[in-house]
């Protein structure tokens, strides 16, 4: 079987209960088709680059997929009928990543400088030398 990582969005308007129920829909098609999920992450509500059918924001769920390609097939097919659905894409992979994905390690990161944005590798701001006098250096 192939290994596949999916990524679909929801529309802004969807409840999170609502879009639970799509990933779960999607896990069951994986299923059926004798493949497994191995893991499923919900990024959340997220603004959007540009519009999309009128909506500014979307849900975002990542998928970690082992699966044939039929099933793939029919998670787009499905997908693609389902109006909640902004946007889809399947990416075949030689393996999957193992840990958070990218966009949660970001939030974590995010999370760990706190309110005002400080770099915790960094040290406190008045640890550091200011620009005029590095420059002079």
């Amino acid at each position: 079987m192939a290994l596949y990582e999916h990524v679909f969005l929801a529309r802004q308007d969807l409840a999170q209960a609502q879009v639970d129920a799509l990933a779960e829909m999607v896990t069951n098609i994986v299923v059926e088709g004798k493949g497994k999920v191995v893991k499923t992450e919900t990024w959340g509500l997220r603004s959007l680059a540009y519009r999309i059918a009128k909506n500014r924001k979307a849900h975002y769920v990542l998928l970690d997929i082992d699966a044939p390609g039929a099933v793939v097939a029919e998670i787009e097919r499905q997908l693609g009928i389902n109006e909640d659905i902004i946007r889809y894409m399947t990416i075949r992979v030689d393996e999957l990543e193992q840990g958070p994905s990218a966009m949660m390690r970001r939030n974590d990161r995010d999370r760990a400088r706190g309110e005002r944005g400080d770099r915790p590798d960094r040290g406190p701001r008045e640890d550091r030398p200011r620009r005029e006098d590095r420059d002079a250096a």
